[in-house]
């Protein structure tokens, strides 16, 4: 049976996760900056959809990238090196989120709720999740266009923690448009030396950019190496950085 926790209960012993289950911890608790933060730390996260309770996950194995190991294909060096595009950090945290949120070809409903965008939007505002976004010319004007006419196309958002990334989702309105998001991210983070990127579940399309799955203990002393070191203080500032 999967436990049931109060808002002010702890969270299971991470070996309690259910193996048919593809990791399910609990269930229940809050949405909660604290509670997220708790959660990230161990490698716990939140993963539900809108008609069923709060779901908490500790997949084993973990899917990561450490940043050093991010595979950049002929054709996306190509694609970077093309002047046509911007990237920036948090300048859109909210449309990024709801962005990722929005129904997708070939796939039913989504798991991002509104309860789960207020959520992030709250650890966005008290600095703990960030989005890396790709903006490039508008083709015609729409409500995507800032004053520039440039237009987001792209990106993805997540929660840091000390020096570990904690990816969420991501999005693409052009081709590669979240590659160049996540190209320039590792690329950020391995210049600052972070140690993981944590991707959660496995996909092939992760995998295909240099991800690996390892084991949850491995996950878990990861977190304990690079979670309690000082964190960034400039994300906006990332932009200016080479990759």
């Amino acid at each position: 049976m999967i436990p049931w926790i109060r808002d002010n209960e702890p969270f299971p012993p991470l070996h309690q996760a259910s193996r048919e289950y593809n990791g399910l911890l609990a269930a229940g608790g809050d949405l909660s900056v604290p509670r997220l933060l708790a959660a990230y730390r161990r490698g716990i996260f939140p993963w539900f959809n809108p008609d069923e309770p709060i779901l908490w996950w500790s997949p084993d194995p973990r899917m990561v990238l450490f940043p050093a190991e991010f595979k950049l294909s002929r054709s996306l060096k190509k694609r970077l090196a093309k002047p046509d595009y911007s990237v920036r950090v948090d300048s859109a945290f909210d449309r990024v989120i709801r962005a990722c949120a929005a129904p997708r070809e070939g796939a039913g409903g989504t798991w991002i709720s509104e309860d789960m965008i207020a959520a992030y939007n709250a650890l966005h505002r008290a600095g703990h999740a960030h989005s890396i976004e790709t903006w490039m010319p508008s083709e015609n004007s729409n409500e995507n266009s800032d004053e520039n006419g440039e237009e987001l196309v792209g990106g993805l958002y997540g929660v840091a923690i000390g020096r570990v990334f904690f990816g969420e989702s991501m999005f693409m309105r052009r081709t590669d448009a979240s590659k160049i998001a996540l190209a320039h991210l590792a690329g950020w983070l391995r210049r600052h030396d972070f140690g993981v990127i944590d991707c959660q579940m496995n996909t092939p399309h992760l995998a295909s950019l240099g991800a690996r799955e390892i084991a949850r203990a491995e996950f878990a002393e990861l977190l304990d190496r690079h979670a309690e070191r000082p964190g960034l203080s400039d994300w906006r500032g990332l932009p200016g950085q080479e990759i």
